[in-house]
């Protein structure tokens, strides 16, 4: 293990889909990389790069670090000092699943790095007590699109291919929202209308994504338990998903907590340029840049390269950095 480099490429996701909330996942085309060590001397060290990583915390405090002892100390093995570095193209806080990809990422590097112990649905239950809901974990560790259910102590999933057409176009907002704050949207309690409805389109939704029957979505997508209630915090949702599909779109919905909102198209859309420019005009209107990407559903969990060095990486080795390694991967 003393030898041993672990890199790990990690997708983000999208959760909720609309009317699943907490339970509907989907990995996306877009990476964070955690590179994971033994320090030869030393003690433990961190490299991040990539936009916004410069806040986070460099001592034993950060997340990748507690996460992998987590991990230690289910395994039964001790690596209290590690060297961590962490590339990431996934926005912080703008509902794209970043921190459960770091999640998912700093278990299957600490796994990978004491020889695997632990189980693919072990760390499945471990990542969803961290997160606190297993849909965006679940679809970063499985990938493709990750049905769960978690009752605060056992974490179930099944999962399904993305259908084969299937593509989704992104625009990201140029501010945050924190998940806290877009759950202290939501009211404590719906009716059992709504409840209903959206047990409904949900149920819809999973069926027509296992069947591949893609005119469905637009109908499925809609959702009374969280996305009319949080509308108000991005300006210019109610309008994209009320519209989207009058420009193409399948279906649209907030991605997670937002502010991020996604939309899905049928690959061989002619239409996909005039929803892309409704979706940023929409937003320009009330004043909020986006960025537009569009992505692929990814369909695998995390990709493991674990290397062994002779070197305990002296010399020219120790030199390169992970941005180095994974350059040529990366969008930026």
């Amino acid at each position: 293990m003393n030898n041993r480099r672990v890199i790990v490429k990690v997708p983000a996701s999208t959760a909720n889909l609309g009317p699943g909330f907490d339970t509907l996942g989907m990995a996306l085309s877009l990476f964070a990389w955690i590179e994971m060590s033994v320090p030869q001397t030393g003690g433990t060290t961190f490299e991040f790069f990539g936009d916004g990583m410069d806040c986070l915390p460099r001592d034993k405090s950060n997340l990748l670090y507690k996460v992998a002892q987590l991990v230690f100390e289910e395994a039964g093995a001790e690596v209290p000092e590690l060297a961590i570095a962490m590339y990431s193209e996934i926005p912080l806080a703008r509902g794209l699943g970043s921190s459960a990809s770091a999640i998912v990422g700093a278990l299957a590097a600490a796994n990978a790095l004491i020889g695997s112990p632990l189980s693919p649905m072990k760390l499945f239950q471990i990542a969803t007590e961290l997160e606190g809901h297993p849909d965006n974990v679940g679809a970063s560790l499985f990938g493709g699109i990750v049905v769960s259910a978690w009752d605060g102590e056992e974490a179930q999933y099944a999962r399904i291919e993305p259908p084969k057409r299937l593509e989704a176009l992104v625009a990201i907002p140029a501010f945050e929202l924190l998940t806290e704050k877009a759950r202290h949207a939501l009211p404590s309690a719906v009716s059992m209308a709504d409840a209903v409805y959206n047990v409904g389109r949900s149920s819809l939704l999973v069926a027509a994504l296992a069947g591949g029957e893609l005119e469905l979505i637009r109908h499925a997508m809609k959702d009374r338990l969280h996305q009319p209630y949080r509308a108000a915090l991005i300006p210019g949702m109610a309008e994209i998903l009320e519209r989207a599909a009058d420009f193409g779109a399948l279906g649209a919905a907030l991605s997670g907590a937002g502010p991020t909102l996604i939309a899905f198209v049928d690959a061989a859309s002619g239409e996909k340029a005039q929803l892309e420019s409704f979706l940023k005009a929409t937003l320009a209107k009330e004043g909020i840049e986006a960025e537009t990407l569009w992505l692929a559903p990814c369909l695998s969990g995390p990709e493991i390269t674990v290397e062994e060095t002779q070197s305990a990486g002296t010399g020219a080795e120790r030199r390169l950095t992970l941005l180095d390694r994974i350059r040529g991967e990366v969008k930026a």
